[in-house]
């Protein structure tokens, strides 16, 4: 493990499936600690097209932790102290809707969080502050992607369905859905279902960086009338023939993002969120919050 952390502009979350990324170049591991744990893995840092990349695998390496043991808050703290200002998150999920077909990529610009048991802030303990989560993904993290897999489509002669604009429910598990409850989602007009966004969007949010998530789409739940319920192995089959695919879109989107370097307004988030002053903070709470507020 290298005791030297390098900085880095774009940090990506692989979901289930993707565990690594083989696009990265000059590799180096590095065991990082925060006010809040150890983050799910390593931290592996180098570049992609040049441009400076934090990966970590949400589940772990080997995919030993189910959505509910995920440490959100020590990931995304692990990535800010590396300077991250672009999260990209990749995340399998179920379709709501008759429309997202299993393989269909889905970019969600809106979120419903029915999780129970996961600390969803880094505030507290003396330090308060209340950001906006009325657009919770970032449209320039979104627009990056969305040019990313038009051009895997073209590159690969691929044909990737990319459906822009979704709600994304996220819900405890590890158990899916039973068939009221997809109902209900359906009801709220969802549309997709997933375990592991929330509070990953809530928390990047208050670190003041922008996030956005691309959501693959494995199975119909299990609302559908004629299609079969969904099952892990299901889930991951489907999953792993998309996985191709996003490793060049990740690659794609870290080079857009790379050089045109968008600003964003979450990263201001904290200019009108922050409503303790540092200097009425305990001084443990200022510490642990520091990197966020850079």
């Amino acid at each position: 493990m290298s005791s030297q952390i390098p900085q880095a502009l774009v940090g990506v979350i692989g979901g289930s499936g993707l565990y690594q990324m083989d696009a990265l170049h000059e590799v180096r591991e590095h065991t990082l600690h925060t006010p809040f744990g150890a983050p799910s893995d390593v931290v592996v840092t180098g570049t992609v097209h040049g441009v400076p990349v934090a990966f970590i695998a949400r589940h772990a390496r080997g995919h030993r932790l189910i959505p509910s043991e995920v440490p959100y808050r020590a990931n995304i703290h692990a990535l800010k102290q590396l300077g991250v200002r672009y999260v990209l998150s990749f995340s399998a999920v179920g379709s709501l809707q008759e429309e997202f077909k299993p393989l269909d990529m889905v970019l969600p610009d809106q979120f419903i969080d029915l999780t129970r048991s996961r600390a969803s802030t880094f505030f507290g303990q003396g330090a308060v502050a209340h950001v906006s989560m009325a657009q919770p993904t970032s449209a320039v993290v979104r627009a990056a992607l969305v040019q990313a897999v038009a051009q895997v489509n073209t590159e690969k002669n691929a044909a990737i369905t990319l459906h822009q604009g979704a709600t994304y429910v996220c819900i405890e598990g590890p158990q899916f859905s039973s068939l009221a409850e997809s109902q209900w989602y359906r009801s709220m007009g969802a549309g997709v279902i997933g375990m592991t966004n929330m509070p990953e969007a809530k928390l990047a949010r208050e670190a003041q960086m922008a996030y956005a998530t691309l959501a693959m789409v494995t199975d119909y739940d299990c609302w559908h009338p004629r299609e079969a319920q969904v099952n892990a192995s299901m889930a991951i089959a489907n999953l792993m023939q998309n996985a191709g695919h996003a490793q060049h879109i990740a690659a794609h989107a870290i080079r857009i993002l790379g050089t045109s370097q968008p600003a964003c307004e979450s990263h201001l988030a904290l200019a009108t969120g922050l409503v303790t002053s540092l200097d009425a903070m305990p001084a443990a709470a200022r510490a642990a919050l520091a990197p966020l507020l850079r």
